[in-house]
């Protein structure tokens, strides 16, 4: 009586415990959580992908410029060789991590049906960009025929999309695969709050770059494990919710260059904690 009752407390315990695990693993339909690859700036797209592979992160938003291997001076700008474009897709296939945007890039006029061409040839859905005025035309036009996000990007003031009112002016009207990709930090460093701005911006929300910084208000303030700052990361994460948002976030943590692998695993645990009871 006395082993089968403990063997039954064990089975109990184990069910619970799994229970437990898989729901802190939960999200709300259509999130997905990656990284920006600028976050690791300092080391190539291959190594990067490693990296993220060894916590489990199945998403990467690629931004011009990163060299593509270890040892190769190639990178993964959108003019990038047939060869070159053929290496990163080898190795995001061999990290199980998928492409879903691409940015900042801010071409010209001659450029941006090339940027859009590679996009689609690497599957890639989401464009980040802080366009010029006068490109909003050509890039609705080439948003529509190739069915790829275009996603308007806020740098801090005194850039041009430092404040949500500026990117909802030049989207009004516009198809709805344009909308903006929200620097929930730059928007801090600015003075904003994160939460008042996505809700000016219902609707038009396509992705987000989640950090977290240790000061409010000011540009050279630095990043810090989510939930530990001035961004209110939980906030954010539950008005996306009530918004019924589904798109991507990319952490892109700017700050400890050299190891800042740790700290982007603990932002995106306390992430995954927050979104689980959703």
């Amino acid at each position: 009586m006395k082993t089968l009752f403990l063997r039954s407390l064990i089975l109990s315990l184990t069910a619970y415990l799994t229970l437990t695990a898989h729901a802190q693993q939960e999200m709300p339909s259509g999130w997905k959580l990656g990284s920006q690859a600028y976050t690791f700036r300092l080391f190539s797209l291959e190594e990067t992908l490693e990296k993220l592979n060894s916590i489990g992160v199945r998403y990467v938003e690629l931004y011009p410029g990163q060299k593509i291997t270890k040892t190769g001076d190639a990178t993964t700008h959108f003019s990038a060789s047939q060869a070159d474009k053929d290496k990163i897709k080898s190795l995001l296939q061999h990290y199980d991590i998928e492409a879903v945007a691409y940015g900042v890039a801010s071409p010209s006029d001659e450029e941006w049906p090339d940027l859009f061409a590679f996009a689609k040839e690497m599957g890639i859905g989401i464009l980040t960009t802080e366009p010029r005025p006068n490109q909003f035309d050509l890039i609705e036009k080439l948003a529509v025929e190739h069915q790829i996000k275009i996603a308007l990007h806020n740098h801090p003031l005194p850039s041009m999309y430092w404040h949500p009112e500026v990117p909802l002016r030049f989207l009004e009207g516009r198809s709805e695969l344009m909308g903006v990709c929200a620097d929930i930090g730059h928007w801090v460093r600015s003075g904003l709050d994160p939460v008042a701005s996505l809700r000016k911006l219902e609707g038009r929300i396509i992705s987000l770059h989640m950090k977290d910084l240790n000061k409010a208000g000011v540009r050279d303030a630095h990043d810090i494990p989510w939930g530990t700052g001035n961004c209110n990361v939980a906030g954010v994460l539950h008005e996306l919710h009530r918004q019924g948002f589904e798109g991507v976030f990319s952490a892109e943590y700017e700050h400890n260059w050299e190891n800042n692998l740790p700290e982007v695993k603990e932002s995106m645990e306390y992430f995954k904690r927050v979104a689980a009871h959703f």
